[in-house]
């Protein structure tokens, strides 16, 4: 038995299988991993690029950008970087920093999302009064906003759970530090704690979604009151990519909690985990580009101007 102050390191969970399975791991995730970094890394240089992009929509989607490269940044390198080496090791001090980020960030993406909810729904149901209520000063502000809520969610998260005496070992059965594997280290009822932190945190992430999906239900009664075929579909394709984005988050971080305890197996939680921890930032980028003119457009101007420089 040990206890918190005499753990150095900690033990993922190795994905199963054999060497070759493992090396087959390592370039699987390494080809998503390098899909988000391209994709993400090119979105948010094309609207830091092209001025004709420096609208609320674009600015809220850099955000979103930068969001899912923090985050899928914070647990696949180390996994790969595990795979690679043969090894489960990750560092007392590597387990705390990646539960913070990850954390901090997947709160200050939940937030983002709501509000770029909002900005479909002023934008297709009060497009008059879309300058006056999304001015550059109120979008910096709520960005700012959406980026503090996450960081001091992750830092009560983090100083909590880890204030706990830990006396179950050291392995932690997931390929990256999370809370409720770091829950079941504990041997005091203190723990009690931190699920009631999770549970404040449950409900506002509930709220967020509540609040999304009202933005929708005002937004498809707007659409649909529009007489014209074209204007419909004009005003679907703002917010289809937001939608999907939406629906791709919230339904696999929802497989990956609410899963049924009578299929689970660490190797369904394994898959579960990569669902909505990983899946998300890779396809994220490639749902945006698809489906937006404006996008595809100055992405086109940006390389072809990079290849008649070079």
């Amino acid at each position: 038995m040990s206890n918190s102050s005499s753990i150095t390191h900690f033990l993922l969970l190795p994905f199963p299988g054999t060497r070759q399975l493992q090396l087959l791991h390592f370039c699987l995730f390494l080809a998503i991993y390098l899909a988000a970094l391209l994709g993400n890394g090119l979105i948010i240089t094309t609207i830091a690029w092209d001025h004709h992009l420096h609208t609320p929509m674009y600015f809220f989607l850099l955000n979103l950008a930068l969001t899912d490269l923090g985050a899928i940044s914070t647990t696949v390198p180390k996994s790969m970087t595990n795979s690679l080496r043969d090894t489960k090791d990750i560092s007392y001090a590597g387990c705390v920093l990646q539960i913070f980020f990850f954390i901090f960030l997947i709160g200050a993406e939940i937030s983002l999302l709501t509000i770029m909810s909002y900005d479909c729904y002023i934008a297709i149901c009060r497009p008059l009064h879309y300058e006056t209520l999304l001015g550059s000063r109120f979008c910096v502000h709520v960005a700012a906003a959406a980026w503090a809520c996450g960081a001091l969610n992750a830092l009560l998260h983090t100083a909590n759970t880890f204030s706990l005496p830990l006396c179950q070992g050291n392995a932690v059965d997931q390929f990256f530090c999370e809370i409720p594997q770091i829950l079941k280290l504990s041997c005091s009822t203190s723990y009690l704690r931190e699920l009631w932190l999770i549970l404040v945190s449950a409900s506002l992430g509930f709220l967020c979604f509540v609040l999304i999906v009202v933005s929708y239900v005002q937004i498809f009664r707007a659409v649909l009151r529009i007489p014209s075929q074209q204007g419909r579909h004009k005003a679907f394709a703002t917010c289809l990519p937001h939608l999907a984005v939406v629906s791709l988050f919230t339904s696999t971080g929802i497989f990956a909690c609410f899963k049924p305890s009578s299929i689970s197996s660490p190797s369904l939680d394994l898959v579960a985990s990569v669902l909505y921890s990983v899946v998300p930032p890779a396809v994220n980028p490639l749902i945006y580009s698809l489906r937006n003119q404006e996008l595809k457009a100055a992405l086109s101007k940006l390389i072809l101007g990079y290849s008649r420089k070079q």
